[in-house]
């Protein structure tokens, strides 16, 4: 399980990263671009992946990730559950997340 505490802190390790207000929940942006946003009385979290990246990840297991179920799905906006996702798994995605949204010249530095 990851905390909403340990969620936040892990977004802002992140190059130029902001936290902002997004309606009723948190939400984590680059350069005014949302990246991620915490649901944090639901406990979960939803990130904005490529279409390639979301249908990787979402065939880990979709208790733990899955496509937002509408047509911000289709456009890569994934949920979370962050009672279930491991430690490992989150990092990858969010770093995923992250270069996904940056620009190129910052996502550089995560990108493997």
């Amino acid at each position: 399980m990851i905390s909403n505490n340990a969620f936040c802190k892990l977004l802002l390790s992140f190059a130029e990263v902001t936290e902002e207000p997004h309606f009723e929940k948190r939400s984590f942006r680059i350069k005014k671009k949302i990246i991620a946003t915490l649901d944090e009385v639901h406990h979960t979290a939803c990130v904005k992946l490529t279409s390639n990246d979301q249908s990787v990840f979402c065939l880990i297991d979709e208790t733990v990730i899955w496509a937002v179920p509408n047509k911000w799905g289709l456009q890569g906006w994934t949920n979370i559950n962050l009672k279930k996702i491991k430690k490992d798994l989150l990092q990858d995605v969010v770093t995923t997340a992250y270069c996904t949204v940056a620009p190129k010249a910052l996502a550089q530095q995560y990108q493997q």
